[in-house]
């Protein structure tokens, strides 16, 4: 298997619930929010993560608040982290707890 994949099947909301619930995800996860979830799909700019308790949205955590040296965690990974940033492209982005570091 290749080690990069697309989120698909069961784990990936329909992108009609997607829009239409997105407004409710904003306010739901506000910047600050924790977040805890399985990461399922793996690219080269980061994971995206299936969040607990909140099956109409998908989160990414990109590769730029990784630290240099630390891997992305693998598929079926669970994870947990904080709400950054509400992207205009409708996804919640995470910046994962095992990326921080001692001075954040």
């Amino acid at each position: 298997m290749d080690e990069y994949a697309w989120p698909t099947g069961r784990e990936v909301p329909v992108v009609d619930v997607v829009l239409k619930s997105w407004t409710a995800v904003v306010a739901a996860l506000p910047v600050g929010s924790r977040i805890t979830g399985e990461v399922v799909g793996r690219q080269p700019f980061g994971v995206f993560i299936r969040m607990d308790g909140v099956p109409d949205a998908i989160a990414l955590a990109e590769i730029t608040a990784m630290p240099q040296g630390m891997d992305l965690p693998p598929l079926g990974a669970h994870v947990s982290g904080v709400v950054f940033w509400h992207a205009d492209n409708h996804q919640v982005r995470v910046r994962l707890d095992e990326w921080l570091t001692d001075d954040e």
